[in-house]
């Protein structure tokens, strides 16, 4: 179709035309970037946490100091634990992935380093792998020798005797790429701080931090250090996915009945922690979907508004073209190329605009670069959305009898 007679009738209507083409232009940019957002959020929502995530069920008792008694009080809770039907094994963490607060720390390759080369976070616990059912990809786990008391490192740290400090560590095979990309990380070394070595004895497949995934997602080490009830810490039971309420029970009513005066922060199975992690995700992510939503039904409505008006506009000039010849499907075909221009026009602009609210978010919010990608997938969508919209108003000005238009002058 000869697309001059079109670009001359939108000639005389420049400004309604530009108005849409902004519209055009405006959408196409915010739902390009609301879709690449949505994608990470999603991508952050999906990811794997490398433990046996309907397994699990966690108490969070509160900090109460040192006390001589602690690591017996604590062995004996485990033990008591362990009796309670449906457990297959108990321990006692610093923290669970995805529980929202954890303990971190700077890693060197090289003690002289001026900057760290990662942030990991540190896990403590006795049993972790058999708990957690965090799967050992390579090396070993640690020997019962290996474990040492928080407490009792605690005050090696306080006196400066870091012999006693344990220095093998497990770390996760994401680690080990970032630090040996392509090499065996089994007996090397890297530095906490400037001068403190970690021995690396083991590789985990995955294990996510509790939180920082700006830093790492998957950057995680387990230390041989054992916890007390004292710390504040979560005890974690493992036991089969339809036996998790009633082993949260027991368990609560286990710890209730060695100290009534236990203060237990939260419970409750590793499943709604991880949905609570990612609460404020899923609201985002609705929210941009529900922005994204809204742009689109106003930009089809002012197509078909628009649309509609023209019609109306050329009744006479329609029944010309009907009465030299024109079939309906001529008449549907115009309106439809007509559209498509303008949707082309405001697209055009569109990605211009995306990519540069995309270098805004980046700058200003460290947010990755828009993927190529997402400029034609905004196209199509817009595309579609513009033929979609177009077509009742064609139909419309298709179905006019050419006797009808003429006499509507």
């Amino acid at each position: 179709m000869d697309i001059k007679p079109i670009l001359s009738a939108l000639g005389r209507h420049k400004f309604t035309v530009c108005l849409l083409i902004a519209e055009i232009a405006l959408t196409c940019a915010i739902v390009c970037n609301a879709i690449f957002l949505v994608s990470q959020r999603m991508e952050r929502m999906s990811v794997s946490s490398g433990i046996a995530e309907h397994e699990l069920v966690y108490l969070q008792t509160a900090f109460i100091g040192p006390r001589p008694d602690a690591m017996a009080r604590t062995a004996a809770d485990l033990t008591a634990l362990r009796e309670v039907p449906g457990v297959k094994s108990a321990m006692i963490i610093n923290h669970l992935p995805l529980s929202g607060s954890s303990s971190n720390s700077g890693l060197r390759l090289d003690p002289t380093q001026r900057m760290e080369t990662i942030t990991a976070t540190q896990y403590f616990g006795e049993n972790f792998l058999t708990t957690l059912g965090v799967q050992l990809e390579a090396g070993r786990d640690f020997s019962a020798e290996e474990y040492q008391d928080l407490d009792e490192i605690m005050r090696a740290v306080q006196t400066g005797d870091l012999k006693k400090i344990p220095n093998s560590v497990l770390i996760t095979h994401a680690m080990a790429e970032r630090f040996w990309p392509g090499q065996n990380p089994l007996g090397k070394q890297f530095y906490i701080g400037q001068s403190f070595p970690l021995t690396v004895v083991g590789v985990v497949k995955k294990l996510v931090r509790p939180n920082n995934f700006e830093q790492g997602a998957e950057y995680s080490m387990i230390h041989p250090v054992r916890l007390s009830m004292s710390a504040g810490s979560y005890y974690v039971l493992r036991c089969a996915p339809q036996d998790r309420e009633r082993v949260l029970r027991a368990a609560l009513a286990k710890l209730k009945a060695l100290d009534p005066n236990r203060i237990v922060l939260d419970k409750g199975t590793w499943d709604e922690m991880r949905y609570d992690f990612f609460r404020n995700d899923r609201a985002m992510a609705g929210i941009l979907i529900g922005v994204c939503i809204a742009l689109l039904v106003i930009t089809a409505l002012g197509i078909v508004g628009l649309a509609s008006f023209w019609v109306s506009q050329r009744n006479r000039s329609i029944g010309v073209r009907r009465a030299l010849g024109a079939t309906r499907s001529n008449i549907l075909r115009y309106f439809q190329t007509e559209n498509f221009l303008l949707t082309t026009m405001g697209i055009v602009l569109g990605m211009v605009l995306a990519y540069g609210i995309n270098l805004f978010l980046i700058v200003h919010y460290e947010l990755p670069r828009l993927p190529a990608v997402y400029f034609p997938v905004g196209a199509i969508l817009l595309w579609c959305l513009g033929q979609a919209a177009v077509l009742g108003p064609a139909l419309r000005a298709a179905a006019v009898p050419p006797v009808v238009a003429t006499r509507s002058v």
